[in-house]
């Protein structure tokens, strides 16, 4: 973020928000001050692409399934498995093919087989979810963040930093993997 939306007059006496305060670091309450922040965002951004795309018409979806169908409908590109896998950075296999199962049923997504390979596009259907999705999001969101005209700039910031920080993470948990 830039330095002008940093507050100067905060207290460097003041405690940290934090949810785990036996992590909180001598040489950084920062970290854990931020993995709160993470925490809260994540959970509100969850809750607030699960009511949008049920707004959008798909009701009870997991917000994995959202993401899924947003990603399988991304570029228009027929997508692999592994490959939804390795872009959203999910491990577990298992958690991107029961949402791309549950998506199938509900005849947002279709699968097709070129020899071994099944790949997965949006259908008609999905496509037009997807689409009402971005109207509300439009509507409910952006819309919102227009107020600001500083905050762009300070979001593709924040954007940048926390895919520099998932390497990290990523780099740390290859690192406790092997104690």
């Amino acid at each position: 973020m830039s330095k002008k939306s940093v507050p100067s007059a905060l207290p460097t006496d003041r405690a940290p928000i934090v949810s785990s305060a036996h992590l909180v670091s001598p040489q950084t309450s920062e970290m854990s001050e931020f993995e709160f922040g993470l925490i809260v965002a994540n959970n509100a951004f969850h809750r607030w692409i699960v009511h949008c795309m049920s707004a959008a018409g798909l009701k009870d979806l997991m917000p994995l399934d959202v993401l899924v169908l947003h990603h399988v409908t991304h570029r228009a590109r027929n997508k692999r498995l592994a490959d939804i896998c390795f872009i959203m950075n999910v491990e577990d296999t298992h958690l991107i093919n029961y949402s791309l199962k549950k998506l199938v049923n509900l005849q947002v997504v279709e699968a097709s087989k070129n020899g071994k390979e099944v790949t997965y596009a949006s259908t008609e259907s999905g496509r037009a979810h997807v689409q009402r999705y971005r109207e509300i999001r439009e509507s409910c969101l952006i819309d919102a963040m227009n107020t600001d005209a500083g905050l762009n700039r300070d979001i593709g910031e924040l954007a940048r930093l926390l895919r520099v920080l998932s390497g990290m993470y990523d780099q740390a948990a290859r690192a406790a993997a092997s104690f």
